[in-house]
């Protein structure tokens, strides 16, 4: 129950975050970038004052699943991102939250999970929720609503992977994982960012400088140490059904 809860909670707040992305005018891979850098220092001082230290030995077992884990979430948020600026929240949301179905595919097939009768429905609605969206808007690229619900499914495709990947991960606790995820994901988010974007972070205002802090503070260092505690202790299908 514990874990639901967390889990719930985490949802919660991440369905916010398209308000707060909005209002900060950088692009979205140096939105993402700094969200990773505000979070892991946000881990870091809780773990300094806490003195909760990393489990090197621990960690050396999942390294190569927690740094490709960390690599999916950073490219998740850059995608996620780019949906809210083509399309409206409601339809990036939607499309992002396609995942489930593919989550569903990815952990009855390789983690051997059984459905049950729940899920299966939440499997049929959840496709022909996606099919209908796409059937009323048309595939057309040249139609920037598309071009969204596209980098949503993409997103969706990383989600459902950083999901898979953390029910794989058995030797970490939630804020360890959490601290090296955020690592891997400024590793490759920083050469994007320079290649794609510059960096421009001095050039935004107060408020654009707020909603980031809240982003990477509130919704990213916070909540996510939240979300993969609850992640470890719930099925793949559930963890992301319930969202």
């Amino acid at each position: 129950m514990q874990a639901k809860l967390k889990n719930i909670f985490s949802m919660t707040v991440f369905g916010t975050i398209a308000i707060f992305v909005k209002n900060i005018p950088l692009s979205t891979g140096e939105i993402s970038l700094f969200r990773a850098v505000i979070g892991l220092m946000v881990i870091y001082i809780y773990k300094l004052f806490s003195g909760n230290r990393l489990d090197f030995k621990e960690l050396k077992k999942d390294l190569l699943l927690l740094l490709l884990s960390g690599m999916a979430m950073g490219f998740q948020w850059v995608l996620l991102f780019q949906a809210y600026k083509y399309t409206t929240v409601s339809l990036a949301t939607l499309s992002y939250y396609f995942a489930p179905v593919i989550l569903i595919v990815l952990s009855s097939i390789l983690l051997k999970e059984r459905l049950t009768l729940k899920q299966v429905i939440c499997f049929i609605m959840a496709t022909l929720g996606l099919v209908m969206i796409i059937g009323f808007q048309g595939i057309d690229l040249t139609n920037t609503s598309t071009i969204g619900i596209l980098y949503g499914l993409g997103a969706a495709v990383l989600y459902a992977t950083v999901i898979f990947l953390n029910k794989l991960i058995k030797n970490v606790t939630g804020i360890d994982r959490t601290f090296i995820q955020f690592i891997a994901s400024i590793i490759v988010l920083t050469p994007h960012v320079l290649v794609s974007s510059g960096i421009n972070i001095m050039t935004i205002d107060m408020m654009g400088l707020l909603n980031l802090l809240i982003l990477g503070g509130f919704h990213t260092g916070f909540t996510y140490c939240i979300f993969f505690s609850s992640v470890k202790d719930l099925k793949g299908q559930k963890a992301l059904i319930m969202a």
